[in-house]
């Protein structure tokens, strides 16, 4: 006999049977309709949340910490006009960031991946995919496998704001960062990068209020330090002023009996200089009279000697005329003679005369 309890274990049992049949049947039929693309999409995904995404807040709040500019590339669709969305939505922010707009055919999954290979060899800290919109059709190009394969693999933060709200594209999922329109994505920006200068205005001012507190903390330390150091060195310089004192006072009584002393060996010095000075005078004035008489005896002994010497020199002179009188004589005679005999020569007297005439002269003029 069956109990109630048994009958319906048993037909529970026969329900999960029936259940597990049913959800096999629907299983295998929604394996077949999913196509080998959506398993590839759906790995991508699987992906992309094993390796987390790259946070753009953290980011933004480390470059600014920093002060510096975080750099962005914008890739727009060619001949775009959506930038000044993203600008006006970035509002005054844009100070914090370094933005450079780069284009090519947004609707061609082999023009992105080339441009993102391009900015992918630069030092950019986002890249993002920018577009004001478009029909259901254009949106497949986000969806791309290869795209997407390469959008994962970027080592800067990716954001995606290309223009629509009701479908989300398979790069919208993989992207760290999801924005809906490029005024979104501009003032996104703007947000976090207002929210972390507050903050860091608030931690500044907080930091601020600490460091003053430290600071008059640590000057009043500093002050009573100071204080005990002045009243030390205080005592100190009284110490100082009354040992200066008393040297003071013994250095000037030993100057003063030294002055003394010296003042009397320099009286002394004087008296002796004195004498010793007169003593030279004297004696130079001695000097001088001998001098001045030995002067005049040389002058007297090279008078004579002078007047020895003209002397000399006159009788030598006259001797020698003496001579040539004689001899002129001599030779007057034997003309005489010589007149006497041939009768009268006119022009050996006249030669006779002019001889005498100038032996008269130079005798003359020597006596």
């Amino acid at each position: 006999m069956y109990t109630l309890r048994g009958f319906i274990e048993k037909s529970i049992k026969n329900s999960s049977i029936e259940l597990r049949f049913v959800v096999d049947e629907i299983v295998q039929q929604e394996e077949r309709s999913i196509s080998e693309e959506e398993l590839e999409r759906y790995a991508l995904i699987q992906k992309k949340l094993e390796t987390g995404s790259k946070d753009l807040e953290t980011l933004i709040r480390d470059k600014m910490l920093k002060d510096e500019k975080v750099r962005v590339a914008n890739i727009y669709g060619n001949n775009a006009i959506v930038q000044k969305d993203f600008f006006e939505g970035l509002d005054v922010s844009r100070k914090y960031f370094h933005i450079s707009d780069h284009s090519c055919n947004i609707t061609s999954s082999t023009a992105i991946i080339s441009i993102l290979n391009e900015v992918s060899a630069l030092d950019y800290d986002i890249v993002a995919l920018v577009r004001g919109g478009g029909d259901r059709q254009s949106m497949e190009t986000f969806n791309d496998i290869t795209l997407s394969e390469l959008f994962i693999k970027m080592n800067m933060v990716t954001v995606t704001a290309i223009g629509h709200t009701v479908d989300e594209t398979l790069l919208d999922k993989l992207a760290d960062k999801r924005f809906h329109l490029p005024h979104d994505y501009g003032a996104g920006l703007h947000a976090i990068a207002e929210k972390l200068s507050h903050e860091r205005s608030n931690s500044r001012a907080l930091l601020i209020d600490e460091v003053k507190k430290d600071v008059t903390k640590q000057f009043s330390e500093q002050v009573e330090t100071l204080e005990k150091q002045l009243k030390k060195k205080n005592e100190e310089f009284a110490e100082a002023q009354k040992t200066y004192k008393e040297q003071s006072e013994a250095h000037n009584k030993t100057f003063s009996d030294q002055l003394k002393v010296r003042n009397e060996e320099f009286q002394k010095l004087q008296i002796t200089s004195g004498k010793q000075l007169e003593d030279l005078q004297k004696n130079f004035q001695e000097q001088q009279k001998q001098r001045q008489a030995e002067m005049e005896s040389y002058k007297k002994e090279i008078a004579v000697l002078h007047e020895k010497n003209v002397q000399s020199a006159i009788n030598e002179k006259t001797s020698s005329l003496q001579i040539n009188l004689e001899t002129l004589k001599q030779e007057n005679v034997r003309l005489n003679l010589e007149v006497q005999n041939k009768k009268t020569d006119y022009v050996k007297i006249i030669i006779a005369f002019v001889l005498a005439l100038i032996i008269g002269f130079v005798v003359a003029k020597i006596l």
